[in-house]
Order: C-alpha cells, then structure tokens, then sequence
C-alpha cells in the first residue's frame, strides 16, 4: 500500500528532532509525516524521487538553483536555528510560492527577561556585591549602595524593534520608563503604538541612561556601532547587547567600559566559545554571559509547537501563521551568523 503522508527533508543541526519537539509532539510528527533525516551536505545526494516528493524541509540548508529544482514538491522551509540565512535563490523560492518560515520568536522572552537580568544587575551591582561578599569585603547598608540607580522612571533606549525588542518593552513596563526606540525598518506609528518615542541613532545613544541592544546584523549595519557612538552615550550608562555581537565595534565596546565611559553586558561574542585569553573577561564593569539568554527547554519545544501547527494549515493549502515567515524584501540582507550549538 502506497504512504501517502506528505514527506519531509529533516536537517535542523545544530539542533535536533528530539530538542524541539516533546516525545509525544514528535510521535505525532512521525504518524502525520514520512521523515528523511539527513544533513546539509548530503541533500544533493538523495534520489530524485526522494527530492521531487519532499512537501517541507526543517532546517535551512544552502539550496542552489540546480537544487531547489529538483524540489518540485517543495512548499516550506522551517529554519529552527533562528537567523535567516542568505543561501538559497531567493527570487525563486518566491516565484514558486515556497515559504520560508523562522521559529527565532521563540527565544524573545527569554532573552528579554536575562536582559532586564542584567540591566538590574549593574545599575545594582548585584553580581559585584556578591563577589565582594563571598571575599569577605562586603559593604553594608547605604555603604555598599555607592553608585546604585533605579530603573524605575529610567531613560531607556532600544535598537532594533523585531520579536526581541518587542520583548524587552514589554518586560519593562513595570519599571515605566521614558522609551526611545531606533529601528529603521518601522515606521514611527508602530513604535508609538508600543509606547515608544520613535527616535534617530544618535537621540537613543544620548539620551538613554540603559541602552538595549536588539538589532538583527544585516548588510548594511554590521559594526555600526563603535567607538564614536559608545563616546556619546552618557557616562555611566549601561549598553546591554543581547542579539548578535557582529552589529558592534566590539574591541570599541571594550575599550569603552574599560575606561569607566559606560558598563555593559552581553550574551554574545565575536568568537564563541570564547577564547581563555579574551581581553573581555578581565575588564570591570562587564557583564559576561556564554550565549545563554534563550537556550531554554521551554523555548526549543515551542519550536516543534510552531512547526506543527503551521504544518497543519500548510497541509490544508493554507499559509503558515505561527512561525514568522521571510520577507521577500530583506530576507537576503539579513547576515548574522548561524549558532553552532544549543
């Protein structure tokens, strides 16, 4: 008897099946689907059969031309590493019709909640004064509150408003902060329907007292952010990096903290793992956290959530609403790099 369960091309490194979705999600995925795992590099060797009948891929593996057309069943890519990749014929893939798709929202809360983490901690000295304490150097009361500020009523600034900054706005509204959002890919009334004062670069680096940073790399903005803009921010302020580490200047980034312009933090690094020798884990007044904001449990099986869901309207000759789907206008301009581990 002939399987007609729609099939699917699984390759999702650095993640896995078993990551994404719950044992009894992934039961489901193997009833409603005939699953090919496979790797990137070995795509081009499956039998055409195989390639013609594939209705979706779960993962984003570089596709050219000659490839994609053997794909002639193809109706959706699922990228579950989270950054749009510019590896495939774009033009093409959306004159057939194929959508690509990205579960990257997953990780939005999680990363917007470490994020207000961090903004707590250095405008606190929470993590110094635990230090200080475990070495029996403590100060106590009003003492050990020297240069502590609040959050509450603070003057924030975000750069970048997709899913991540989004979040952190929202986590921050306990605090009611005056907002100033720079995102030139929004137009204001979205800004300002999230609360936020749509603002220049140059107004949100001024005038913040805690600066997060949410921005996508992309072609046009990689190290926008260097040793002219950490000099305009306020001295003392706080520049939390929480998306990816190529829209910074980072050795600028270093050199501002370490000169007691500005404190920072950040969850992301020019090279990860980081090197032992990096000049960063010696620099006061950084925050340092190992690429650790969103790889939650709870986050990666809302992965496989997202995906079975849209596979499920998908199946019904409908398009995908849970996952985001790519824009035929800047999916190819999009350049941050792929994780290499969950």
């Amino acid at each position: 008897m002939t399987d007609t369960r729609p099939l699917i091309l699984s390759c999702p490194l650095p993640r896995s099946l078993p990551l994404i979705f719950a044992p009894d999600r992934l039961a489901e995925l193997h009833a409603r689907y005939r699953i090919v795992e496979t790797v990137d590099e070995d795509i081009a060797r499956l039998p055409d059969d195989v390639l013609a009948e594939a209705r979706y891929i779960i993962g984003q593996p570089p596709l050219d031309a000659a490839l994609l057309a053997r794909l002639a069943g193809l109706r959706c890519i699922f990228n579950v590493e989270s950054n749009l990749i510019n590896n495939m014929p774009y033009d093409e893939v959306f004159r057939r019709g194929i959508h690509v798709v990205t579960t990257g929202a997953v990780f939005a809360q999680p990363v917007a909640e470490i994020g207000l983490g961090f903004a707590l901690s250095l405008l606190r000295n929470i993590h110094g004064a635990d230090a200080d304490f475990r070495a029996g150097r403590e100060l106590w009361g009003g003492d050990g509150n020297g240069e502590a500020r609040l959050l509450t009523g603070a003057e924030v600034g975000i750069i970048g408003f997709g899913d991540l900054g989004r979040a952190v706005a929202r986590v921050l509204t306990g605090f009611q902060p005056r907002l100033r959002v720079y995102d030139p890919w929004l137009p204001p009334s979205r800004l300002r329907e999230a609360g936020a004062q749509p603002c220049g670069l140059a107004e949100v680096l001024a005038q913040s007292d805690v600066v997060f940073c949410t921005a996508a790399v992309t072609s046009e903005n990689r190290a926008f952010l260097g040793e002219e803009a950490f000099a305009d921010m306020r001295r003392g302020a706080l520049f939390l990096l929480l998306s990816r580490a190529d829209v910074v200047d980072f050795a600028a980034l270093i050199a501002a903290v370490r000169s007691g312009h500005i404190l920072a933090a950040s969850d992301v690094f020019p090279e990860e793992p980081l090197p032992s020798d990096h000049p960063v884990r010696s620099v006061p007044g950084f925050l340092l956290s190992a690429h650790r904001a969103g790889a939650l449990d709870i986050a990666f099986k809302r992965m496989g959530e997202m995906v079975l869901d849209d596979l499920a309207l998908l199946d019904r000759d409908l398009p995908p609403m849970v996952c985001k789907r790519a824009e035929r206008e800047t999916v190819a301009r999009f350049r941050s790099k792929p994780v290499s581990r969950n």
